[in-house]
């Protein structure tokens, strides 16, 4: 600009090794958490259709993920449990013989304390209805009974190993039911990571066929309107005083706002989840040689970092953890 020769901007733009020192944000393995899932009954993979590249693990299948994860230098997997039997109270969840449990067994054996071994917590891939939680007789989601199912639940995550839960059910007061009765059997150091801020998004589509989903309608009274931000905040700061060590914002891509209101608000990490339709999107859109894949994936996670995610839930995580490595 003519009279300001001082003022350039561009001049730490002028090339890559200039970008990258003066960058703000930037990604680490060690801050990626890989999502994946585990059929009951399966003996190899089985392809997810509306998610290319991602499988229903058989139980081998995901002890190799988890190594991998491990070895890539990976912060966590999160792991979801599919079982070949439902009923209407979700007993597999709490089946120390179940999937979610077994799975926790096996990749703790795997990887021992080298990756943070999360647990999904809720009900809604064991129940028949497909709900986070029980039903009353009117058909309605029980908040209070669903409570101890999950206080139960992440009772028998801990005896099989893990080392996180998620609950992610959005029940009122899930927090507090389920640090009491990890508390209560000795369960101290099993850390609470709080879906505080999950809203009910139409990007959750392809995670209903990854998981088997038996839901009919919707989960519209217990998940959060997408039109509420601040509401998402009340959400979390109940959440901490109950006892959460880490919240989440669910999914990412459309409420940057309000991780990056979390992140400003809250002393604790603030997790999110790059949720099945945002990566079934980027997948479908490079497909149709529409964006460049590599750059619109790197984006999108920076996106969230810059935000104020410290955690970030991806099915990119190995890839991406990979490509840092290169």
């Amino acid at each position: 600009m003519s009279g300001y020769p001082q003022i350039r901007p561009r001049r730490l733009r002028v090339n890559p090794a200039v970008r990258r020192m003066v960058a703000e944000n930037r990604l680490h393995a060690a801050e990626l958490v890989l999502p994946a899932f585990v059929k009951e009954g399966l003996d190899e993979p089985r392809p997810i259709s509306t998610m290319p590249g991602v499988y229903q693990h058989s139980r081998e299948s995901l002890r190799k993920a988890a190594a991998e994860a491990a070895g890539l230098g990976l912060g966590g997997i999160m792991l979801f449990g599919i079982p070949l039997h439902k009923d209407a109270a979700g007993s597999g969840a709490t089946d120390p013989e179940g999937i979610l449990n077994q799975a926790v067994q096996d990749v703790r054996q795997e990887v021992g304390d080298e990756l943070v071994v999360m647990a999904d917590l809720c009900l809604d891939e064991f129940t028949d209805h497909g709900h986070c939680g029980v039903l009353t007789p009117e058909g309605a989601v029980d908040n209070d009974a669903t409570l101890q199912r999950y206080a139960d639940m992440g009772v028998a995550l801990a005896e099989a190993g893990v080392h996180t839960v998620g609950p992610s059910g959005m029940m009122d007061g899930q927090v507090a039911a389920v640090r009491a009765a990890l508390d209560g059997r000795g369960f101290q150091d099993v850390s609470i990571l709080a879906y505080g801020a999950k809203y009910a998004s139409a990007f959750y589509g392809p995670f209903r066929e990854a998981v088997d989903s038996s839901l009919k309608g919707d989960r519209r009274t217990y998940q959060q309107d997408p039109a509420n931000g601040a509401e998402g905040l009340r959400e979390m700061e109940l959440d901490i005083a109950e006892g959460a060590d880490l919240v989440m914002v669910k999914p990412a891509m459309s409420y940057l706002d309000v991780i990056a209101r979390a992140a400003d608000r809250f002393g604790i990490p603030i997790a999110a989840y790059q949720i099945s339709g945002e990566y079934a999107m980027i997948e479908a859109a490079a497909a149709n040689g529409w964006i460049d894949r590599e750059q619109a994936i790197h984006e999108s996670l920076l996106s969230i970092r810059r935000a104020g995610a410290s955690v970030i839930l991806t099915y990119y995580a190995t890839e991406v953890a990979a490509a840092l490595r290169s």
